[in-house]
């Protein structure tokens, strides 16, 4: 019997999250803490999947024009989730988990292609569920693929893990007069021009009715904070 508010949830988290303290790559620190993080909540009953970016590795939109086009550099950043997803697939399993990589482009040597039915089917088994390559589209971030898969596997709600504690009205790493929102409906977030997902991404979400949860993940405790109700980091619903 589940302990948790909610039964099914899709955890999105950054590349960048994974480095850690480093400049670059994969912090196995910060990777071992996440994933006692996740055993937490599935031992409440909890039904986890999961997107990483890739941007500790490599960022499509960031590449040189000239140099690399878009779609190539959008397709190098899916390899980049695949790693991120290979490495937490371990770190999860070196806890104790059960777990499944699936891919939105095909790469069965190393992980199942995304079907939706055996995705849910994994999560009723208890298996945490990491989907990698984004959508497997060019120009789509994997926020815009968290929002989708989702939606898809009929997720209660995204939990979106930042270093930020929450959604604040401007970047409390710039701005010291930043303010924090407890709560915020989709239509506030676009009237007062807040980033939470790019616009394809929380465009579905809302379209959806799809709650998100903005917290700090890197806070120890916190996500299971936000499972079993307590106030953590900002909530957008309708």
């Amino acid at each position: 019997m589940s302990q948790s508010n909610y039964k099914r949830v899709l955890l999105k988290l950054s590349g960048e999250a994974l480095m850690g303290n480093q400049q670059f790559g994969i912090d196995s620190e910060r990777l071992l803490q996440y994933s006692r993080e996740i055993k937490e909540i599935a031992e409440l009953g909890v039904e986890v999947a999961i997107v990483i970016g890739g941007g500790n590795i490599y960022r499509g939109m960031q590449a040189e024009p000239a140099v690399i086009d878009r779609v190539q550099g959008d397709h190098m950043g899916m390899l980049a989730t695949m790693i991120n997803g290979l490495s937490l697939q371990s770190a999860l399993e070196s806890v104790g988990l059960k777990t499944r990589l699936q891919s939105a482009i095909k790469m069965e040597q190393i992980a199942e292609p995304f079907i939706r039915r055996k995705a849910v089917r994994h999560l009723e088994k208890g298996r945490v569920v990491i989907f990698g390559a984004g959508t497997g589209n060019p120009y789509f971030t994997t926020d815009t693929a968290a929002s989708l898969r989702a939606i898809e596997i009929e997720a209660d709600v995204i939990l979106k893990g930042t270093r930020v504690d929450g959604i604040y009205t401007a970047d409390p790493e710039k701005d010291a007069t930043a303010t924090k929102f407890d709560k915020l409906s989709f239509t506030e977030v676009i009237a007062r021009n807040l980033n939470v997902m790019d616009m394809t991404a929380f465009t579905l979400c809302r379209e959806n009715n799809l709650p998100i949860i903005v917290f700090d993940m890197n806070k120890p405790g916190n996500l299971r904070k936000v499972m079993v109700g307590e106030s953590i980091g900002t909530l957008v619903e309708v």
